[in-house]
């Protein structure tokens, strides 16, 4: 359930341009403007860094659907955050391939670096730690993604200097998608 932060959401007028043009892609029917859920909820996630309670009456509002549906959708995803979170949400897979590869070692080692345990924010506001199903990069396990940025096959020993790099340079170290061929020790 999002939380409620007490205060009244409304897209920015930019944000409102971006929701019109984006529904506009869709079929003029009546259940085609709903189909811009996601790019909506995005919408709200980009501009207040969470879905809050009262954005899910105006995302319906917005693209004609129920309070309801709205709601459904973002307790189904979880790349929806229904609280406030850190400036940079550090997520660590923890499905089968990730987990053989060290996936746990690597949050602990996160958990020491930021100070926070997993679904918690560090005391600065700038790390949200969480423990995530599939990021889908299974073969380059353990994967790490901090906002949008994968990191690939990071092993224990990188996840400070991450978050390091993080805290130095801020999304600057975040260059996207960082592939790395694993040295398994096959040669």
């Amino acid at each position: 359930m999002p939380v409620d932060d007490g205060k009244t959401f409304a897209y920015t007028p930019e944000n409102r341009e971006r929701l019109e043009a984006i529904a506009r892609r869709y079929p003029e029917n009546p259940t085609g403007r709903r189909s811009a859920i996601l790019p909506a909820l995005y919408l709200v996630q980009r501009q207040i860094g969470y879905i809050s309670l009262s954005a899910i009456p105006h995302v319906a509002q917005a693209i004609g659907c129920s309070s309801a549906d709205v709601e459904d959708v973002v307790s189904f995803y979880t790349m929806f955050y229904t609280r406030p979170v850190g400036t940079f949400v550090v997520q660590v897979c923890r499905t089968l391939p990730c987990a053989l590869r060290g996936a746990e070692r690597v949050t602990e080692e996160l958990m020491t670096a930021i100070g926070t345990k997993p679904n918690g924010t560090d005391p600065s506001g700038m790390f949200t730690l969480m423990e995530v199903e599939c990021l889908g990069a299974c073969d380059r396990a353990p994967l790490v993604m901090v906002n949008d940025s994968w990191h690939e096959c990071l092993q224990p020993d990188d996840a400070k200097k991450l978050v390091d790099d993080v805290r130095a340079r801020g999304e600057e170290a975040l260059t996207g998608c960082h592939h790395q061929v694993p040295d398994r020790g096959k040669g």
